[in-house]
């Protein structure tokens, strides 16, 4: 979801940006109007996250799972281990990507909770001279999420920020690399932008292509080749929005009340379940299912005739999940949770449902 101001002024300027005849789809990547999007942003986004000096901030394609390839190839050699924490689908995922480049050991597994836990941090395995130590902060299909920054002494931590970026303040300093695709919370698919420190630049491995070394890109200000540049400009537009709205303190607010607000309706009832650790459980991407999969069928039907539309459960998991990234009202999760309660209501009329067990 795109809050509603950004897609007003998109409409807007689309025929006409800044008095300059000409749309943000057909200006040069090279022109002054666009390298003042491009720097604005950038700026924007410092201010945002509180970036210190000592890191770039990147602008690359590919999606963040390009990262996953990316990031052993600037910060590693062949012989070279890594960590990785898999804690659901896509931390899995860049952990095989990771082992195509150098050597991964897995320092914590939830595949045997199914993902619905992050083990307990005295039972993790990590390799003390591990290049980095890489996990998601939140996995969206599983519906988890790390409430805080693993520990890695001396190893700089690699995280994948993509479901989470700007839903509440970070400590950037904590980390040496955060990578997030901008398509949930900030704009367009397209755009990747990169965060990392200054001392982890400049050692990509030998063959690694150009679009890919993180010098090369630095070097160029992210413009090597033709960037996303619509993306780039509606990333631009959502961070002034965050700024108005007040800043990721306010998103904060915002996103607890909201993720609250769905926990509460699905933990006292009697048909839904959410299956995570409740110390675990994700502000951003609510899991929840019921008993019968006609019965989700049914509510998924009934829901999109209400106008609540992508709940779904990924492919992978089935079930259902709602996303509460920064766009998403409060006034959009209750007129959800009033759904699910009348929903409810009416299934037990029927003498249909009850809370699903293991």
């Amino acid at each position: 979801m795109m809050p509603g101001p950004v897609l007003a002024r998109v409409r807007a300027e689309m025929g006409d940006l800044d008095g300059s005849g000409m749309s943000v789809l057909e200006i040069s990547h090279r022109g002054s109007a666009f390298r003042r999007i491009a720097d604005k942003t950038e700026s924007d986004l410092r201010g945002l996250l509180a970036i210190p000096d000592d890191y770039r901030v990147l602008f690359m394609q590919g999606g963040a799972t390009l990262q996953f390839a990316a990031v052993p190839l600037n910060l590693t050699t062949a012989d070279v281990t890594v960590d990785h924490l898999v804690t659901g689908a896509w931390s899995r995922r860049a952990a095989q990507e990771a082992a195509k480049f150098c050597n991964v050991n897995v320092a914590a597994d939830g595949g045997p909770s199914g993902y619905r836990t992050i083990p307990d941090r005295a039972t993790w395995s990590p390799n003390p001279g591990a290049a980095y130590l890489a996990h998601a902060v939140n996995e969206t299909i599983d519906g988890i999420e790390f409430p805080f920054i693993p520990e890695s002494g001396d190893v700089p931590i690699v995280a994948d920020m993509s479901s989470t970026i700007l839903s509440r303040p970070i400590d950037v300093a904590a980390y040496g690399l955060i990578y997030f695709g901008v398509q949930k919370n900030l704009g367009p698919a397209g755009l990747t932008i990169v965060v990392v420190r200054d001392d982890l630049i400049g050692h990509a491995r030998s063959g690694t292509p150009s679009l890919l070394d993180y010098g090369e890109v630095s070097r160029s200000g992210s413009m090597l080749n033709t960037p996303p540049t619509f993306s780039w400009y509606v990333t631009g537009l959502v961070l002034e929005w965050l700024k108005h709205e007040g800043g990721l303190t306010e998103m904060r607010i915002r996103n607890e009340r909201k993720k609250d607000l769905l926990y509460e309706t699905i933990d006292a009832s009697d048909l839904y379940t959410n299956h995570v650790d409740p110390t675990y459980r994700s502000w951003t991407n609510v899991t929840f299912d019921m008993s019968s999969p006609d019965l989700e069928t049914q509510f998924l039907d009934q829901a999109a005739d209400a106008g609540l539309a992508n709940l779904r459960g990924h492919r992978s998991v089935g079930g259902l999940r709602a996303s509460l990234y920064n766009a998403m009202p409060e006034d959009g999760v209750r007129a959800l949770v009033d759904f699910m309660k009348d929903f409810e209501r009416r299934a037990a009329d029927q003498g249909l449902g009850t809370r699903s067990t293991e």
